[in-house]
């Protein structure tokens, strides 16, 4: 039988965050991250990046002690809520570590997280053809955002 365990990871901790790159890493490698991997600029600077970012905390999914997913999340605010969110950035479970429910216990455990530091909802974002992460995020709860039939729609300018 195979010991899954979900733990915080330590952003003061430089392996942690050495472990959190590594991670993310494989998640920008899988197609669902992009294809590609981390470019060589992430690699070098995340990790000190990630300790210096006041609003961030992050899970580390481990299957018999060997780490297989992550998750990393943004804290910011709401006007409308007067109250603090939690934007999940980055989901991921290794191919390793895919089937055994430690998407779940990620899941919970960001909702537990954003719970302990008084926010008011969690947001995502999630590439429309990613059905296995659609149904975990449905079956946690999470609905596509939006009043009646519109859709908010996330966007970015590049600096």
């Amino acid at each position: 039988m195979s010991v899954l365990q979900v733990r915080a990871a330590n952003l003061a901790d430089r392996a942690d965050r050495a472990l959190l790159v590594r991670l993310t890493d494989g998640y920008a490698s899988d197609p669902m991250g992009g294809g590609a991997g981390l470019s060589s600029h992430a690699r070098l600077h995340l990790a000190d990046a990630l300790g210096r970012h006041p609003g961030l905390f992050a899970v580390i999914a481990e299957l018999d002690g060997e780490p297989v997913g992550h998750a990393l999340c943004v804290l910011g605010f709401s006007s409308f809520y007067a109250a603090p969110v939690c934007n999940l950035h980055d989901l991921s479970v290794l191919a390793a570590g895919r089937g055994k429910g430690l998407g779940r216990l990620l899941m919970q455990a960001v909702e537990d997280g954003a719970r302990s530091r008084g926010c008011a909802k969690v947001t995502l974002e999630v590439r429309e053809d990613n059905h296995i992460g659609l149904g975990l995020y449905h079956s946690e709860g999470f609905a596509h955002s939006g009043l009646g039939d519109a859709r908010y729609l996330m966007m970015e300018k590049k600096l």
